[in-house]
């Protein structure tokens, strides 16, 4: 199965729905669905959540010993092998630069890297929009900005429902003037809180080269 939080696909991707739009008073657009309800086309509601600051900093783990290096940004990933396997993009079509799975578990990560730079605010917005198109009840539970080795990133989480699954996606986002990099673990959300040390020890190998 394949989880897609492709960035060129925010540009141009649209849902085909049969739902009727309206435009509220504020001028924001929403879908009327036939039973009454009625959501924010660009998911507005669900993505309202205030960027704090964590006060806490996030480093490498110790047990993260070998590092790749992205091909497209500036940027690169410490990580346990003895714990992960990963993949190289070789033939350049596929959207995640490198993939990754915890051996034996159904705990998944991913390197998404594009040559654009975008502020980061705007980044985690489209990144959300997008995978909204995957999962249409998606929704941030939580968003903050964190210093991961002397980096600021934005992390969030979101969860949502693919094919009856409830999915949850847990990253870092960041962009620097050698581009934008979506740096993401995903697993079943009822599994989240028993991968939680893996995540954090995976998503804090995050480093800038710059």
């Amino acid at each position: 199965m394949k989880f897609y939080t492709i960035l060129a696909l925010c540009f141009f991707a649209f849902n085909a729905v049969a739902s009727k739009k309206a435009i509220t008073d504020e001028g924001d657009v929403v879908v009327l669905n036939d039973d009454g309800t009625w959501i924010y086309e660009n998911g507005k509601a669900e993505n309202e959540i205030k960027l704090d600051m964590n006060p806490l900093t996030f480093s490498k783990n110790s047990d993260s010993k070998f590092m790749l290096k992205s091909g497209k940004t500036n940027t690169a990933f410490w990580i346990n092998p003895k714990k992960w396997t990963f993949k190289k993009n070789e033939n350049g079509h596929e959207a995640a630069e490198y993939t990754f799975n915890v051996k034996g578990s159904d705990l998944y990560g991913m390197v998404i890297s594009e040559q654009l730079e975008i502020k980061l605010e705007n980044f985690v917005d489209l990144a959300f929009d997008n995978a909204k198109g995957a999962a249409p009840d998606m929704k941030v539970v939580k968003k903050e900005y964190r210093m991961v080795n002397d980096q600021k990133v934005i992390y969030m989480e979101m969860e949502g429902t693919i094919q009856s699954m409830k999915f949850t996606y847990l990253g870092y986002y960041f962009s620097d003037s050698s581009g934008s990099t979506q740096y993401l673990t995903y697993t079943g959300t009822n599994l989240v809180k028993k991968y939680r040390k893996d995540i954090d020890d995976f998503l804090n190998g995050f480093v800038s080269q710059l």
